[in-house]
């Protein structure tokens, strides 16, 4: 910790206590650390309601969310056909269940690599 700086200036910072991955399921802020990075499942919010940190100024417009999400489909896709290969499960249940598991993938994966680029510009702006 700098001298002068509060301890609560960094509680979200995954390198003090907090994972990325908890950072990105939890929607914390990378200044305060509350819970107020997401304003929908995928979604970034606005600012901070917390601590007033302008989030869409962190944000450089999800330069690759495209590339993430195909790469996930790709994975997905495999998964998919490996188990079908494998197991020969009827339609519905591969409907039933690889249905939840992309749409909660794709979420959750869009929130990593969101929470990732902000807790990065944040950390590149605090710099020097």
């Amino acid at each position: 910790m700098v001298p002068g700086e509060s301890p609560t200036e960094k509680q979200g910072q995954p390198g003090l206590g907090v994972s990325l991955p908890r950072a990105a399921l939890s929607g914390l802020c990378p200044r305060c650390g509350a819970k107020t990075l997401f304003a929908a499942p995928a979604a970034l919010a606005h600012e901070c309601s917390h601590c007033g940190l302008n989030i869409t100024g962190l944000e450089r417009g999800g330069r690759f969310v495209g590339v993430v999400t195909m790469l996930l489909a790709l994975i997905l896709i495999l998964a998919a056909l490996g188990i079908d290969e494998w197991l020969r499960p009827p339609l519905w249940l591969s409907l039933v269940v690889w249905g939840p598991v992309t749409v909660g993938g794709v979420v959750y994966a869009l929130r990593f690599y969101k929470t990732m680029w902000v807790y990065h510009q944040y950390e590149e702006r605090q710099q020097p």
